[in-house]
């Protein structure tokens, strides 16, 4: 499924599509050797045991831009630094996916509320265009998060929850990522098809989690799941809540887009008209000011909709004998034949059953 260039609101035709079934895992992905999956519920994360991985890889060039004309051979993918056998490849455009949208409501999200908003909408109906194979849900995280719509191919469904969402209070990050990987309806084909994204819309502060970063990192990563984030910080700023987003996605294999930190990046003459409020390149209140802000919201926005779905699909079964004394948490790398180009990928998977005390 190539990404469409955003075209505000527009409406697609829809199909509504919702099945229990399966594990809560997903993205680079395994298969269970117990047999078949069971529903994921708000108890905790399955125990699963891995026979094959998925790997998603992520290429781009020096300036960003996309490679899409690789084949099998330009790959080399390595296992605890151990070369494996990749058994299945492939890059098709229209790779099935289910998609988590979690949408900070803090009090730190009002001042450009209306922009992420309509951001968070155009990402909706661009990713789930109305097809079975494409579903998501919406989370909204403030002082404690809430399944706000269940998991459907039905983007309408989750656009007119969004409307009517308001920002306040606190914001409790870790416990919507947590909720994500436990407490929703899976898809069937989960964690084969369709693959488990996250898109998180906010600054990256938790201010009332019970859960911490690590604790949720590491659930992410066991589930399969790939975390993208929106960062709303703004420019010239930075909070701790950078450190948690740039983790979150380093970890799952994502990126972080920050559109208010580019805003100005093009505009020439950022001190060559000093004022007495500052000096800025474009004035705040005018419509100029306004009009970048958006331009470089949905710019993001297309962004992280090509990553999602361009990516190469990798699967290779882990040369590594069951008995093996590394039962934890075991590193990949992602080799290219090609110079200059970057890769983006998860670093790594947990092979065996989830320990009681993430639960």
């Amino acid at each position: 499924m190539p990404p469409r260039p955003p075209t505000r609101f527009k409406k697609f035709a829809l199909t509504v599509a919702c099945a229990a079934a399966a594990c809560c895992a997903a993205l680079y992905m395994v298969k269970s050797l117990a047999g078949p999956l069971p529903v994921a519920s708000a108890q905790g994360p399955i125990k699963v045991s891995v026979n094959e991985v998925i790997v998603p890889v992520t290429v781009t060039d020096e300036k960003g831009r996309f490679v899409s004309n690789l084949i099998k051979s330009d790959f080399k993918l390595y296992d605890e630094n151990r070369e494996q056998t990749i058994d299945f490849f492939s890059h098709e455009q229209n790779q099935p996916i289910v998609i988590g949208f979690l949408i900070d409501t803090s009090n730190g999200m009002k001042i450009h509320w209306d922009k992420y908003q309509e951001a968070a909408t155009e990402l909706m109906l661009n990713l789930l265009p109305g097809d079975k194979k494409y579903s998501g849900y919406l989370i909204s995280y403030g002082n404690i998060p809430e399944l706000v719509a269940d998991t459907s191919s039905d983007s309408e469904k989750m656009v007119e929850k969004m409307r009517k969402i308001k920002p306040a209070g606190g914001s409790a990050l870790f416990d919507a990522i947590y909720m994500a990987c436990t407490s929703r309806k899976t898809v069937q084909g989960e964690p084969y098809e369709p693959r488990r994204v996250l898109v998180v819309i906010g600054d990256g502060h938790d201010t009332a989690s019970k859960k911490s970063l690590k604790e949720v990192t590491e659930i992410a990563q066991r589930n399969l799941v790939t975390i993208y984030a929106m960062s709303s910080v703004a420019f010239g700023f930075h909070t701790d809540g950078e450190e948690n987003l740039n983790t979150l996605t380093a970890e799952t294999g994502g990126k972080v887009e920050t559109p208010l930190n580019n805003a100005y990046k093009d505009v020439s003459g950022y001190l060559s008209q000093p004022q007495d409020a500052g000096n800025y390149a474009i004035q705040v209140g005018t419509g100029g000011y306004t009009a970048e802000i958006s331009s470089a919201i949905f710019r993001s926005v297309a962004s992280l909709s090509g990553d999602i779905t361009t990516q190469y699909i990798m699967r290779y079964t882990p040369d590594v004998k069951p008995s093996s004394e590394n039962r934890q948490f075991r590193r990949i790398k992602v080799a290219v034949n090609l110079p200059g180009v970057e890769l983006r990928y998860r670093n790594g998977y947990y092979p065996f059953a989830v320990p009681e005390g993430l639960k």
